[in-house]
């Protein structure tokens, strides 16, 4: 581990500290009943060893049948008591061990629900979560593991302060033989507790370091999980299997599998644990045996020498047992939480990237009309890091109810267009106007409600058919089989066996109905039209319908958007026709703007190149 890799113990107790408050604010129940299951495992067996140790001093010594009973009733009852209490909490606590999962999955939704869309863009933010993922998963690193922590460490804790109370007399009571008088200085005391901690730090030390060790194996294994994950499973991937018999691609998946397999035997990991790290677990499992012999040799010692009854050797011997494996228990999870602290690193670098989009205050004014005008004004953008415009003075007025086409050749800045439309992003230079006000002066939620896309890499959900055109659990049935049928699916959903209930995919229902591209796209049409917003913008939405489908669409495309502004992406300039308006696209910028009539006449435009590079498949 080099320098700037090391981690200092404020820095982990901060780390633990900021981590056990973000998870506990989502599932404080979940926490309880960790604490309450903590107290009652620390505690419990020190009642059971004090009782069997006072039972057994009577039957060794006045044998006073009555207080017998008495012991024997207390324990029965304390110990009946105690178990009844123990599987009740055990089973609040695995209740809320599901609600946890749910909990520590939710913070990272949220962040991601949260955070501008130029972030969720970005290839890094997604490495980050993956990074997360895949620490946990392979060693449960990060803030999965702060419960297990808070239940040991307060358990630890609990435990070395029961231990104390019934060991303290174990050094107090001295031996009266001149003989074995040396058993009662302080120096000989010091040194059998000296050398009871230094077995118990050494042997926790042992086990931390081959829990490093792994820790330090991270980044090899959350690679051989990537590959794990791909190429083990390609094979019965259904959407890779015309490939795979076709290309025999289960050769090469094969290789991978094998050739990178770091968990397998003979690898690294395996290795490992054969290795410096069964060996660094084999000598903590030793010392601690070595502990164990001191704890023998000075109970037994002062019992013989007369300090104590036979009863108090079995309440010593396991109160100070208890006592050292609690501290032992303690240093590994100190040692534990160090080696969590670079995992804890990347997931508040995750949970730490900051918004920067001003979200806006103002309300828009809810219209009936749907008289919204937007106008964009010299606007340029660059994504960050890049250092190329993919916008560069963009200038164009939104006409209400109109009809607009964007084309252009890919990358000349269309969907950066629309990006910016919907303020996914903000640019650089200029400004986007609604209805005369800068649109980031509005509150961010409220603006995009304006708004029905459909982008080409749109996507459904494995849910009924009703729920995905209403993105919810609960829709009105009639307006979304309406909004099916203007996106030409009435014939579809007559073929769905329980109409707007019937599930899409297989992953949740077997009885699921898996669509074709083009039905996926119709669907995405209809979901769009039940938002009913003012602007609906269609990014290449017939791209996987066929030439019939593709001209049903177009015919109804006023039908389809009413009163509303329409934007419309497109490849296939022959849509265009259906516009009021096309924009040309060109390098960043708009180059031409007007109707299919008049940009078609100039055979200088770069909108007459377009076209006729596509008519020429269409003629002699």
């Amino acid at each position: 581990m080099g320098q700037k890799d090391r981690v200092t113990w404020r820095e982990a107790i901060l780390l633990h500290k900021r981590g056990f408050q973000l998870y506990s604010k989502q599932c404080p129940k979940a926490f309880l009943s960790l604490g309450m299951f903590a107290v009652i495992k620390a505690l419990s067996p020190y009642l059971s060893i004090y009782l069997s140790a006072l039972l057994v001093n009577e039957l060794a010594g006045r044998r006073d049948i009555s207080r017998i009973v008495f012991l024997t009733t207390v324990t029965i009852l304390s110990t009946f008591g105690i178990g009844l209490l123990t599987e009740g909490i055990k089973h609040w606590k695995e209740y809320e061990n599901v609600l946890r999962w749910q909990a520590k999955d939710k913070i990272f939704i949220n962040k991601m629900m949260e955070m501008d869309f130029a972030d969720i863009d970005k290839a890094k933010t997604h490495e980050l979560y993956a990074q997360i993922e895949q620490n946990q998963q392979m060693g449960g690193w990060g803030l999965a593991v702060i419960p297990k922590y808070f239940e040991t460490g307060l358990s630890a804790v609990l435990s070395i302060l029961g231990a104390i109370f019934l060991t303290v007399g174990m050094f107090l009571k001295k031996v009266e033989d001149p003989k074995w008088a040396i058993v009662n200085h302080p120096i000989f005391i010091v040194i059998i507790v000296a050398a009871m901690f230094g077995t118990t730090a050494l042997s926790a030390f042992l086990s931390t370091k081959s829990n490093e060790y792994y820790s330090n194996f991270a980044k090899e294994g959350r690679f051989g999980n990537n590959i794990f994950s791909f190429f083990g499973r390609a094979v019965t991937d259904k959407r890779r299997a015309i490939d795979m018999r076709m290309y025999n691609q289960q050769d090469i998946c094969k290789y991978y599998f094998t050739t990178y397999n770091v968990f397998g035997i003979g690898a690294k990991m395996s290795k490992m644990a054969w290795g410096i790290c069964g060996i660094l677990n084999a000598l903590s499992s030793a010392v601690s045996f070595i502990f164990q012999c001191f704890i023998y040799i000075f109970v037994c010692l002062k019992a013989w020498a007369g300090a104590f009854g036979v009863g108090s050797v079995t309440q010593y011997i396991g109160a100070v047992t208890a006592l050292f494996l609690a501290v032992e228990n303690l240093l590994q999870i100190m040692g534990y939480m160090k080696n969590n602290t670079k995992f804890l690193k990347t997931v508040f670098e995750f949970l730490d990237i900051p918004n920067q989009m001003y979200q806006g205050s103002l309300t828009i004014e809810k219209r009936s009309d749907y008289k919204y005008e937007i106008e964009f004004r010299n606007v340029s953008f660059c994504y960050p890091g890049s250092g190329i415009w993919a916008l560069k003075n963009v200038n164009l007025v939104f006409q209400i109810g109109e009809r607009l086409a964007i084309v252009g050749e890919n990358g000349s800045g269309k969907t950066t267009f629309i990006k910016l439309l919907c303020r996914l992003y903000d640019p650089q230079e200029g400004q986007i106007l609604l209805n005369g006000i800068d649109i980031r002066k509005y509150n961010y939620k409220e603006y995009i409600s304006i708004f029905s896309v459909v982008f080409q890499d749109f996507q459904l959900l494995s849910a009924s058919l009703g729920e995905n055109i209403a993105a919810g659990a609960y829709y009105n049935k009639e307006m979304a089989e309406k909004c099916l049928r203007n996106a030409g699916f009435e014939e579809r959903l007559k073929q769905m066996p329980n109409g707007l209930a019937t599930n899409i995919y297989k992953e949740f229902d077997q009885k699921g109905v898996e669509i074709s591209g083009g039905e996926a796209q119709k669907i995405a049409l209809a979901r769009a039209l039940y938002k009913d917003a003012p602007f609906i913008i269609l990014d290449e939405p017939t791209a996987a319908l066929d030439p019939v489908a593709e001209q049903e669409v177009y015919e109804k495309f006023n039908e389809i958007t009413g009163d509303k502004t329409a934007i419309y992406i497109s490849h296939r300039l022959s849509s265009c026709k259906f516009c009021d308006k096309i924009a040309v696209f060109h390098k960043g910028s708009i180059v031409e703007y007007g109707s299919h009539q008049e940009l078609v006449r100039n055979k200088e435009s770069k909108y007459y190149q377009l076209w006729s590079a596509q008519a020429q498949y269409y003629t002699n």
